[in-house]
């Protein structure tokens, strides 16, 4: 078993959270840390259930060295607030509803994925890419990679 477990969410966990969740299982590996944190991402909506994350998110995340192939679309679940020991949104309307949703002895858990982001970005949305063009989908990932190093120190800070 995983020392930490992270779950990304996002709203059908077809573009965002999937890449963020590749982004991370690439930078852990790099860093020898795959053994201790275990990832993984769902949706707070069930609209994709069972998908493959989207054509366009697949394209980007080639393009840069990432592997969403094996990553299938699943929604939040109950037990995820007990299980994960960071539940990562991906933007406030997220945050929103997963606090909701949280059982109040976990709500520590959840934060906004850009929290520990550098300056100026600390704190932002990554914006929806899902009605955009290929474009939007670099943007996005470019903002993973933004805030991942301020994740993985955070992660690093509880092993």
């Amino acid at each position: 078993m995983a020392a930490l477990q992270v779950l990304f969410v996002c709203t059908g966990n077809i573009c965002r959270s999937p890449s963020a969740e590749a982004v991370l299982r690439q930078r852990l590996e790099t860093a020898g840390l795959d053994a201790q944190i275990h990832v993984d991402s769902a949706g707070t909506h069930a609209y994709h259930t069972g998908d493959s994350p989207s054509e366009l998110a697949l394209r980007s995340g080639v393009k840069r060295g990432y592997d969403l192939t094996a990553l299938r679309a699943r929604q939040v679940t109950p037990e995820d607030f007990e299980t994960f020991d960071v539940i990562s949104a991906m933007d406030q309307g997220h945050l929103e509803i997963l606090r909701q949703l949280c059982p109040p002895d976990y709500l520590q858990r959840i934060q906004l994925f850009m929290e520990h982001a550098p300056q100026p970005l600390q704190g932002q949305d990554v914006p929806d890419p899902y009605y955009g063009g290929p474009e939007d989908y670099e943007r996005t990932l470019d903002l993973i990679e933004e805030g991942m190093g301020g994740l993985i120190k955070h992660l690093r800070s509880r092993l």
